[in-house]
């Protein structure tokens, strides 16, 4: 019922416009897969991008669910409600409390390419309704533009319950007393549901000036990578260990290291298990598991990520493992605004050889390329949808 109920409401409030990827407003062309080297270059390439995705997708969501306008006000950046804010970074943004439509107990905070606050990146919604005095639900709507498309290209749809909390204003939930949070999401691309992933935080109440944190994830591809017949699952944790830190200058830098597998399986042989939720760290028993498919292996990805006005301005990973002895290292290119294509780079290699190469945006739109034949795939919020 979770899974119909998501692709009602992404169905219902979906606007699409072409099918570029990424921040390029055009799609990557696409390899067929074909050969037996270039379909498992192929495999292993989309694997350890979806890897990469599991902590990039679960550390954005954890930030959006804490980064109320309070926090981002005590950046050195002045931040008024309604009015275009640009970051230090690049970009803009503008916040709003209700949301542009005006609904009770909401805010919509829209992100863009460009510095005047004309080119929308993101628009995101969310919705509150109070369960309790330390309890909460939110329905979050967020629309994903391609940089010169006037429509989404793809719609992502989060529900949260937020328990054992304390909330502002807006309806966020703050980090520093602790919370426990769950959320199911599905991502529409292109008018199909692209991408069904869940994860669940637990947030330790301010000790020592920084929160720690632990939390578990698992998704799978619904539509799955048609050049190849298959689709893609994963499932990773922060067992313990995670810490969440306000800076001086108000960005917000987790610090964590995700660990999970990797799964392929048939079209429609993906699904996500369901278990009872985590109220302390660390996670002894993970909430969301994968269920189905055949394990590609195992991954270690420490990361490090700060967030500036809710936006992705650093992220650091080295050496990260993957299956079948692979290595993922990403760099970011701060020469360039966050919501350019080329902000954020990273390298699979086996050894001195070269596997695939990526190149996205702070919110995880791009390309992946596979070294030997030139084979694309489009990334939209940090997974391979097509």
């Amino acid at each position: 019922m979770r899974r119909l109920t998501l692709g009602l409401a992404l169905t219902a409030g979906l606007m699409v416009a072409g099918c570029g990827g990424g921040s390029s407003g055009s799609a990557p062309s696409l390899g067929s897969g074909t050969g037996t080297g270039t379909s498992t270059a192929s495999e292993t390439a989309i694997a350890a991008t979806n890897a990469l995705g599991t902590p990039m997708n679960s550390l954005s969501n954890y930030n959006s669910a804490t980064s109320s306008l309070q926090s981002v006000a005590r950046s050195t950046e002045s931040v008024q409600l309604g009015v275009c804010q640009t970051t230090s970074a690049g970009g803009s943004y503008e916040f709003f409390s209700p949301d542009k439509n005006g609904d009770a107990n909401s805010s919509e905070q829209q992100y863009f390419y460009d510095t005047a606050c004309t080119q929308v990146a993101r628009d995101i919604v969310r919705v509150w309704t109070s369960a309790g005095a330390a309890s909460e639900n939110v329905i979050r709507t967020s629309k994903i533009y391609a940089q010169g498309n006037a429509g989404a290209i793809a719609t992502r749809m989060d529900s949260d319950t937020f328990a054992n909390a304390t909330f502002d204003q807006y309806g966020f939930p703050i980090p520093a007393d602790g919370f426990t949070r769950t959320d199911t999401s599905a991502l529409q691309y292109s008018g199909a549901n692209a991408v069904d992933a869940d994860d669940e935080l637990v947030m330790n109440a301010l000790s020592g000036g920084t929160e720690a944190f632990c939390g578990d994830a698992a998704g799978y591809g619904v539509t799955g990578i048609a050049a190849l017949g298959e689709a893609f699952g994963w499932q990773g944790a922060v067992l313990s260990g995670g810490t969440r830190t306000v800076n001086s200058d108000g960005s917000v830098t987790w610090n964590s290291t995700h660990t999970g597998t990797t799964s392929k399986g048939a079209i429609g042989s993906l699904s996500i298990g369901v278990g009872t939720a985590n109220t302390a760290c660390p996670i002894t028993h993970p909430m969301f598991t994968l269920a189905g498919g055949t394990a590609l292996g195992a991954y270690s990805i420490p990361t490090v990520a700060t967030y500036t006005s809710g936006l992705l301005t650093a992220l650091t990973i080295s050496n990260a493992t993957l299956a079948s002895g692979n290595t993922l290292n990403v760099t970011t290119n701060t020469s360039v605004s966050p919501t350019n294509g080329a902000f954020i780079s990273g390298v699979i290699t086996n050894g001195s050889a070269q596997i695939a190469t990526f190149s996205v945006d702070a919110f995880g739109d791009g390309a992946l390329t596979i070294s030997s034949g030139g084979a694309q795939y489009i990334i939209t919020d940090w997974h391979v949808v097509k």
